[in-house]
């Protein structure tokens, strides 16, 4: 078992001072009423089987540190009850004490599990919300590396993979060594020599489990990637049914399924059948070592070269028999573990995962723009394997100025964008805000100053009100209203059939793409940030509600800095500067005018939109 990992799981609970001392209290007086079960049927067997008379015994010579006192008390006891009511009053009485020793071990054992199951939901809860706050916290560059399949797998089945296998295993993890230590205790003090003996077949269980062990998380872990591949499927036939069916390719989507879905049978199949296999081994080899008991402690009682009754031989058998089914259920938690740190595994790749977009150790803080936005000799790459997409980019966008970036697809536009925010972080360079890098700054606040609308709509299943003031808690009917109207939005909003608490479904499939874009658009507004960043805003439109979105735009863009991505060259003629970016460098810059009176870059490009 890997013990970093384990203990991270436990650590999960921490403050422990909620749970342990509790624990303790109550599953320490469980043990040992459970073992009194046990202790106290030794006088029934031997007034019954062996006609052993009760007779007084002398505690004079006793400690309280001696064990054979308080036994010697009980046996005095019995000895005036048999006195005032004979054999049968006595054999009912010691009935009656092992009744309410077992009632108050199953309530002390109840209530040592009600803590652990604290302690369990607990870890949980506090495991959920620290993964979900990290995935909250990484920056886009992991969203773009990674399956989303693979990253609900690990949220949904890795977690439950987690609690299914080593969470609800706390109560045999924390529970069974401490009544198995007990037992052997007691099984020490009436027996060394047989105890001594039985310990013979550990090595050999240990060994056998250790190996399965081993095998059964190198399992596990190849029956969760094949589970993780069929989420990622899912994830993508649901995003792309239309594709799917546009193309008549169910039979492809659904080999491709079957195929996952085979590799997960088979892998989970191995990893069940190794796990149920350490339950059988554990039990046999436990029930091979109780024989070996029975057979050499009973030739040792029969010839007396052991001082213990027949009876006193019973109970041991007993005692130690007792203890199989803690090591059983310890053996099958530990096979269990094994299984789920492959998920736990996981679980901590995303933890773990290093932030690239760190914040500076005393962050500046900043509330407004007074001046301009600068990129210094910026350049970029996405990983060191692949090549630049900027390259030593110089751009200075002055407040309240609209900024149109230009260009063919991959020249490096959305890049920019995506930068000035610090979805990413620069690879050479600076990008300067008031004259100070961004990096300087508090991110959260750096991002407030800044609305983005882009070209794919993001939108949450929720209403539109919700929609609109996403983020913004203390938001107003009033405040959404009008950040409605700026963008055109309130007209076809107030005829949805609950209005602005009309749910709009996944991704707002309920709508239009134009009725969607001006929601994303409202937003913006509602934020009132002084910078804009429009990512080609209205490319996926038709001519209407181009026209819609476009006046939601103009409107939008009053006193603001925009930095506009133009896919239509249309809607960017009356930027103050039109900047032309190919291959991750700027050719060139100026008004409209000015760069179509140099009928270079810009001019071509008019052309091919028949846009002058």
């Amino acid at each position: 078992m890997d013990k970093n990992l384990f203990f991270r799981i436990v650590a999960f609970a921490k403050p422990y001072s909620r749970f342990w001392p509790r624990y303790m209290a109550f599953i320490i007086p469980g043990m040992i009423f459970g073992i009194l079960n046990f202790i106290l049927i030794l006088p029934i067997l031997e007034i019954i089987f062996e006609k052993k008379p009760l007779t007084y015994i002398d505690t004079s010579g006793f400690s309280l540190a001696d064990a054979e006192y308080f036994k010697s008390l009980f046996y005095n006891f019995l000895y005036r009850i048999n006195v005032s009511w004979g054999t049968n009053g006595t054999v009912a009485i010691v009935c009656l004490s092992v009744l309410i020793a077992s009632f108050f071990a199953n309530l002390f054992k109840y209530l040592a599990q009600r803590t652990l199951v604290s302690m369990r939901v607990y870890v949980l809860k506090n495991m959920r919300s620290t993964i979900f706050g990290k995935i909250t916290g990484l920056h886009v560059a992991y969203f773009n590396e990674k399956r989303k399949g693979d990253l609900m797998s690990t949220l949904s089945n890795d977690i439950g993979e987690v609690q299914n296998s080593i969470v609800n295993s706390f109560q045999v993890i924390f529970k069974e060594p401490i009544m198995i230590a007990g037992n052997m205790a007691v099984l020490f003090y009436i027996s060394y020599q047989l105890t001594i003996f039985s310990l013979i077949a550990a090595p050999l269980s240990a060994f056998l489990i250790g190996r399965l062990a081993r095998k059964l998380k190198r399992d596990a872990g190849i029956a969760q990637m094949h589970q993780a591949d069929i989420m990622s499927i899912i994830e993508e036939t649901v995003s792309g049914m239309r594709i799917i069916k546009a193309f008549n390719a169910q039979k492809y989507v659904l080999g491709k399924f079957e195929n996952a879905n085979e590799n997960y049978r088979k892998s989970s199949k191995q990893v069940a059948n190794r796990q149920e296999m350490a339950s059988p081994i554990s039990e046999f080899l436990g029930v091979a070592t109780v024989l070996a008991i029975v057979y050499f402690g009973g030739r040792l009682v029969l010839g007396g070269s052991l001082n213990m009754s027949a009876s006193g031989f019973i109970v041991y058998i007993a005692l130690y028999y007792n203890i199989l089914i803690p090591i059983k259920d310890f053996t099958r938690s530990f096979a269990s573990i094994q299984k789920g740190m492959a998920s736990a595994q996981r679980v901590f790749e995303v933890v773990d995962y290093p932030v690239d977009i760190l914040k500076n150790t005393k962050p500046l803080s900043i509330s407004e723009f007074k001046d301009k936005i600068e990129l210094c000799n910026v350049s970029f790459y996405y990983s060191e394997k692949s090549s630049e997409v900027l390259h030593n980019v110089q751009l200075t966008i002055p407040k309240g100025k609209t900024c149109a970036l230009v260009g063919h697809s991959g020249a490096g536009k959305s890049t920019i964008a995506d930068l000035i925010p610090r979805f990413y972080d620069v690879t050479g360079g600076e990008i300067k805000l008031d004259g100070v890098n961004i990096k300087d700054y508090q991110p959260k606040e750096l991002i407030s100053l800044m609305g983005i609308v882009s070209q794919e709509s993001i939108l949450f299943n929720d209403t539109v009100f919700n929609n609109i003031a996403f983020g913004w808690e203390k938001a107003t009917e009033e405040n959404v209203r009008k950040a409605a109207e700026i963008a055109n939005a309130h007209e076809f909003i107030v005829k949805l059939e609950d209005g602005y608490n009309t749910f709009i479904g996944d991704r707002g499939n309920r709508l239009s793409g134009g009725q969607r874009q001006r929601l994303a658009i409202a937003r913006a507004v509602l934020r009132n940030p002084p910078i804009l960043i429009l990512d080609e805003a209205t490319s996926a439109l038709d001519t209407e509600s181009e026209r819609l979105v476009q006046d939601a735009l103009y409107n939008l863009m009053k006193n603001r800095t925009s930095i506009v991505i133009a896919h239509r060259l249309s809607t960017i003629r009356n930027a103050d500067c039109i900047v032309v970016i190919q291959a991750g460098k700027i050719i060139e810059q100026g008004t409209h005018e000015e760069l179509t009176d140099k009928q270079t870059a810009y001019f071509n490009l008019c052309k091919l939109q028949n846009f002058k």
